[in-house]
């Protein structure tokens, strides 16, 4: 009887077990006071009878004898058939049996009546609440199937009906997540759109001056290198953009799947500022790496030293000649921190909250040709492998960026 474990269904249940249980008492009841009833009939029928007797001049011990026989006999089955009293006489002709009839007729009738008025009114009220559950829920369903998902299904009472309306529900979860994702993906890919036009217009316009100048005037070719040179520069600004707008992307999709190893930190650094070293001779800067170097780190070796990279190319771009660049590494006990520090201009307090914001260049900043990726591509890998990224930076000072990976201390030990 799983159907009882819904509260409605068992209430109803319960009050047509309690009708049920009135009309037995009531039967009861009926059946007693008919009896009496009849009894009392007959008691009045048999007084009447004793006393046309006994005023006939019959001795009383004569009617009491006749009360009493429970015996039937031929003579007195001719006697009643001639006065006109057999089972064929109809019921309106005998008065003991019309009177009983008619009160136990009323009474049976009333009570029949109540009962039936209780179980048509209970009846009443819970399919009317069934039908308002159901008018609710076809609501609600066709306010999910147009993409609201303000009002929920009740989900508070046990029985087949709520766990349908638990299925529902999960259905309509999904359905909220597909549609959520679908319209941040919509805003993305406008996003990402707008950002690539914007990005992409300045070098292609510089692109297309270049050309038109180096056309102009091919018999030059100082000039001819010259603007050849800037438009490999606009190139390289171009392939830069694309491929860190295509790595935000991937990873703002969720398509990416760090893959997590065990490795040296020195390792790790060294493949980070490979790529860095000529520049950092030529400039007359220099990177200093200083941790202990056995120390060992699990996370994705690619992209987290394109995420140191991306720090060590911001400190380069805001450190002047004879610049220091510091990476630091320190185990604490429950994560390893990695620092990269520089004595350049800082970061002013205007801008350091908008820094991890994509294509956010200060006012303050001189014209490099970095695209404002750089620090949110870094900020989107740490943060992806469940790291922290933070900076404290003092104008005319320096910049610290500090990454946080919350590790184990069974990987310090290899």
């Amino acid at each position: 009887m799983s159907f009882l474990r819904e509260k409605r269904a068992r209430f109803y249940f319960l009050f047509l077990c309690g009708i049920a249980l009135v009309l037995l008492l009531f039967s009861i009841l009926m059946t007693w006071q008919h009896t009496r009833q009849t009894q009392e009939l007959l008691l009045e029928k048999e007084a009447s009878l004793a006393s046309s007797l006994l005023e006939q001049g019959v001795s009383a011990e004569v009617i009491a004898a006749a009360m009493k026989s429970e015996s039937v006999n031929t003579n007195g089955l001719t006697f009643m058939e001639q006065i006109g009293h057999t089972n064929a006489t109809p019921l309106p002709l005998s008065p003991l049996a019309r009177q009983t009839a008619i009160s136990f007729g009323i009474f049976a009738c009333v009570i029949l009546f109540l009962l039936g008025f209780a179980v048509l009114f209970g009846s009443a009220i819970y399919l009317h609440r069934q039908d308002a559950l159901y008018q609710t829920v076809i609501r609600t369903v066709n306010e999910y199937s147009d993409g609201i998902f303000q009002n929920h299904l009740p989900q508070n009472e046990n029985g087949l009906l709520y766990q349908m309306f638990s299925g529902i529900e999960e259905l309509a979860v999904a359905l909220q997540a597909k549609n959520e994702n679908e319209h941040k993906s919509k805003e993305f890919l406008q996003e990402m759109v707008s950002n690539i036009s914007h990005q992409l217009k300045t070098p292609l316009a510089a692109l297309s001056m270049y050309t038109e100048i180096i056309m102009d005037e091919p018999d030059q070719p100082d000039t001819v290198t010259s603007f050849a040179e800037k438009s490999m520069a606009s190139l390289q600004r171009i392939e830069q953009l694309i491929g860190a707008l295509l790595k935000m992307a991937r990873l703002d999709a969720g398509s990416i799947v760090f893959e997590k190893k065990p490795i040296l930190v020195t390792e790790l650094l060294g493949q980070a500022q490979a790529p860095f070293a000529t520049r950092a001779e030529v400039e007359g800067k220099q990177i200093m790496l200083s941790g202990p170097p056995d120390e060992i780190l699990t996370c994705d070796f690619e992209w987290t030293s394109e995420a140191i990279g991306n720090l060590l190319k911001n400190a380069l771009d805001h450190t002047g000649r004879g610049g220091l660049i510091c990476v630091e590494w320190k185990r604490f006990p429950d994560m390893l921190r990695i620092s990269v520090s520089d004595n350049g201009c800082g970061i002013s307090q205007d801008d350091i909250h908008h820094i991890f914001k994509r294509f956010y260049r200060s006012k303050h900043s001189s014209d490099h040709a970095g695209v404002g990726l750089g620090l949110p591509l870094a900020k989107a890998i740490v943060e992806g492998q469940g790291g922290t990224i933070s900076v404290v930076s003092t104008p005319c000072e320096g910049t610290t960026f500090t990454i946080s990976f919350f590790t184990n201390l069974t990987e310090s030990q290899g």
